[in-house]
């Protein structure tokens, strides 16, 4: 091999060599495209982790929040008839009493007692009624 040939097969091969560790040096100097990958990943799960669990609750709402409506509708119409029983009672009392209001003072204590009674059951239901017509609505 001659001189000149082999002067410029010689730097060809160190140019190529000088460029090749510049792009060694610039890779290593520079941040791993994988690393960001994974970052981005992680990123990805915990963001689908997050939706299943607000999915899961607004599933939850959905289906029991149905339920915990018509219930707390029905507590309070049963409590709305027993006060109301109550009330009833109160009532047949003032009306078999109502004629001894005039007459002694016990008898009178007495009807005033029933009135008493029909009046704060009588509240005592119509407000669980209410109440119970209120929820059911909205």
């Amino acid at each position: 091999m001659d001189r000149v040939r082999f002067g410029r097969a010689l730097g060809l091969g160190a140019r190529e060599a000088g460029k090749a560790l510049w792009k060694a040096a610039d890779a290593a100097v520079a941040p791993n495209p994988a690393g960001k990958a994974v970052g981005i990943k992680v990123a990805q799960v915990r963001s689908a982790g997050q939706g299943v669990k607000r999915g899961g609750k607004k599933f939850g709402e959905a289906v029991w929040g149905p339920f915990v409506k018509a219930s707390g509708v029905v507590w309070l119409e049963v409590t709305g008839v027993f006060f109301g029983l109550f009330a009833f009672t109160a009532a047949v009392e003032v009306w078999k009493h109502h004629g001894d209001f005039w007459g002694a003072a016990g008898a009178r204590q007495h009807v005033w007692f029933a009135v008493g009674m029909l009046v704060m059951f009588g509240w005592f239901t119509g407000s669980s009624f209410l109440r119970a017509r209120r929820r059911g609505r909205g």
